[in-house]
């Protein structure tokens, strides 16, 4: 049985320090295998069944990720898509409860309707600010800019006591933090991040009565039936979440199918414990060099104060972090090793 070690060594060989997964996964072999071999298909003029099929094994594959049976799963290519989907459900004046500072795509679509009430408070206080008249409570589980958690189980008592739908971005989450997507309304990841997928997958989950959703984006995809749906309006939609799907990026799921089957392979949990492990080492490190990192504990994503203006320094040393606001970001995943931590660990303390 192969080791956590050599699975990942297989599979990555990074020409640098890699510390940036908070904003794109690096490949894994198997997958840019997968995709030269999905263009090739296109560029032989071969049948695309092949393609159509990973749509289906990598939607498979995330609901066994997620937690949650396969007919709850719809595919897209947005989060910002789905969000404007689950806002377009909303009656006009609807309050939407949202946490300061959150992605743009979790949030934005709620403001843009121009009808609903949106009220943002701090992520620590995002339960206790649930009240009866909130509709709909939408969050990330892992913050994108400093890496904070926000506590899913304490918010989904609060929105079930007010009566209140969840919605929950676990794009910064899923592929090191279990996600158990089913304990909440309506759930969404992007999967070029810690899932190591291509751009151009998010994968939604909705209830089992589909949460009062409207199809509004609908193609052929769609129906029941999708390739007797290719004309006029479609007859039948999907029994299944898949009612929700648009169009695929056909060229990414080949791709995406590998990745996911890695991640499968080596275990949420034990790449949760990677993770953990080489970020608290940056943690400590970092309080040795006299520099403390924003609260995010049990997180990969560690943000420091006043060190993103190194960004580019950095990378000219072959280190990739990111510069958010300022804060220099680092996000370790289970390619990173502990040599990477120390490694910035000692430019940063040039």
């Amino acid at each position: 049985m192969e080791t956590f070690e050599s699975l990942v060594r297989a599979e990555f060989a990074p020409k640098n320090t890699y510390l940036n997964t908070a904003t794109s996964g690096l490949l894994p072999v198997r997958t840019v295998t997968a995709l030269h071999h999905a263009v090739q298909i296109r560029a032989d003029g071969r049948p695309l069944d092949p393609l159509f099929e990973d749509v289906e094994t990598s939607r498979a594959a995330f609901a066994r990720i997620a937690g949650v049976p396969v007919h709850r799963v719809a595919a897209g290519t947005s989060v910002a898509a789905q969000t404007g989907l689950i806002a377009a459900a909303l009656p006009v004046g609807a309050e939407v409860l949202t946490a300061e500072g959150d992605f743009t795509s979790v949030v934005n679509p709620f403001h843009m309707r121009g009808d609903l009430t949106v009220r943002t408070v701090p992520l620590e206080r995002l339960a206790e600010s649930v009240g009866p008249g909130t509709a709909l409570v939408a969050v990330s589980a892992a913050q994108s800019a400093d890496g904070r958690i926000a506590d899913l189980p304490v918010l989904r008592e609060a929105a079930r006591t007010h009566g209140a739908r969840t919605y929950v971005d676990f794009s910064q989450a899923a592929g090191w933090l279990p996600m158990d997507a089913g304990a909440y309304d309506y759930a969404v990841a992007t999967c070029f991040k810690w899932l190591l997928g291509p751009n151009g997958v998010v994968f939604l989950v909705v209830p089992e009565d589909h949460g009062g959703l409207t199809p509004l984006l609908a193609g052929w995809v769609a129906g029941e039936n999708p390739w007797d749906s290719c004309y006029g309006p479609v007859e039948e939609l999907a029994r299944s979440a898949r009612r929700f799907d648009v169009s695929p990026s056909l060229l990414s799921y080949p791709g995406l199918r590998q990745s996911l089957a890695l991640i499968e392979e080596l275990g949420v949990e034990a790449v949760r414990a990677h993770d953990l492990a080489l970020a608290d080492r940056f943690r400590k490190g970092l309080a040795s060099l006299g520099h403390e990192a924003l609260p995010a504990p049990g997180s990969p994503i560690v943000s420091v104060p006043g060190l993103g203006r190194l960004r580019a320094e950095l990378s000219a040393a072959g280190i990739e972090v990111s510069d958010r606001a300022g804060n220099l970001r680092a996000s370790f995943h289970l390619y990173n090793t502990e040599q990477d931590v120390d490694r910035l660990l000692d430019v940063l303390s040039g």
